[in-house]
């Protein structure tokens, strides 16, 4: 496929997660660069879904619903849909059974994954052509390893989540409410697996610090009851220097973490939406590794002070030591490193993302 194919059909197979998702933006953007008139698809569940749906270089969304595996009525719902396109070529990031079925479904003649071990369960044989990722290439690089099938090599990274009116006003609604019209960061405190939260307590700490050196509230973000229980747990640690953002769809939080000076949080989707949108991150990291999956970019700071030797396909079950080794300090200090009141050189156990 190049340049010469004017309006190729190409579909990206990227279900979940949502930090998954949004790290895999990058593919489409290089591929709406490199193929400006193509037709640019992408598989996803709902979630995600309500993230991409307005993105600028995807021309249409295929929402699949979540379990559709277990229903051969959903199945053979999809199969048509699928067929229905009329796919040139399929990029299959996630690599996985359920991914590389929709590939499969498509007829695409091209169905491009990654190779074993990146590639798991059926995709290396249902997929036409697996590419070798690398053990510690971060999850962005590796999605754009798969362009090199089609003659892509060394894009620029691009994220280019839209700022969309209504997500402005909703979020402009609350910074005037919130009286934050002078600043503020965002902590995200929960995390998909208990093994990656860092605790509350904390959390509120690092909050206090910030009201009180820097003058600078904080937000803490929350989806769902058991999140805004855990908000108002660090809300309760940190002195009155923080406060509850209200309800937010994915677009929303978007917005809110845009206009922040910063964010602290753990390995998952809020931390890599907030990198996307440009703001300077502080990543804390226990049972995952940083160099596949910190937040993209320079601007960025990780802490992970107990790292694992090797991923794990159990860390999800792991305990939460690896998080309680970092501590209230180090975090403090990567805050004042961003901030900028302290040289990089003397914040300890940090890397640069």
């Amino acid at each position: 496929m190049s340049h010469a194919d004017a309006t190729p059909r190409i579909l990206i197979t990227r279900l979940s997660a949502v930090g998954d998702c949004i790290l895999t933006l990058p593919l489409a953007c290089a591929l709406r660069r490199h193929f400006p008139q193509a037709e640019l698809m992408w598989a996803v569940e709902p979630l995600a879904a309500t993230l991409l749906s307005r993105h600028p270089a995807i021309d249409r969304l295929i929402v699949v619903p979540k379990g559709w595996l277990k229903s051969p009525r959903l199945i053979r719902t999809l199969r048509r849909r699928l067929m229905s396109l009329h796919c040139d070529c399929v990029l299959d990031p996630q690599s996985l059974t359920k991914s590389s079925l929709l590939g499969w479904f498509s007829g695409a003649r091209r169905r491009i994954g990654f190779a074993r071990p990146q590639g798991r369960e059926v995709a290396p044989w249902v997929n036409t052509e697996c590419i070798e990722r690398g053990d510690s290439t971060h999850i962005v690089d590796a999605s754009l390893r798969l362009l090199t099938a089609l003659g892509i090599t060394a894009p620029d990274v691009q994220f280019n989540l839209p700022a969309l009116p209504q997500a402005d006003a909703y979020v402009d609604a609350f910074v005037r409410s919130a009286c934050l019209a002078g600043g503020y960061a965002v902590i995200n405190g929960a995390a998909s697996w208990r093994s990656k939260q860092w605790p509350a307590d904390r959390l509120g700490r690092v909050a206090r610090h910030l009201g009180e050196r820097y003058e600078l509230p904080t937000v803490v973000a929350w989806a769902g009851r058991r999140e805004a229980t855990l908000a108002q747990h660090i809300i309760s640690k940190s002195g009155g220097h923080a406060l509850q953002a209200p309800a937010t769809s994915l677009p929303q939080l978007a917005t809110l973490m845009r206009r922040a000076r910063l964010v602290v949080s753990a390995d998952t989707g809020p931390l890599h939406l907030a990198a996307a949108v440009g703001t300077p991150c502080i990543g804390l990291y226990g049972p995952t590794r940083v160099e596949l999956s910190g937040p993209y970019g320079p601007q960025h700071i990780t802490i992970q002070a107990d790292c694992p030797p090797a991923a794990s396909r159990h860390q999800r079950r792991t305990d939460e030591s690896a998080m309680r080794s970092i501590t209230t300090e180090q975090v403090c200090e990567a805050c004042d490193m961003l901030l900028g009141r302290l040289p990089a050189a003397t914040a300890p156990q940090t890397h640069a993302a």
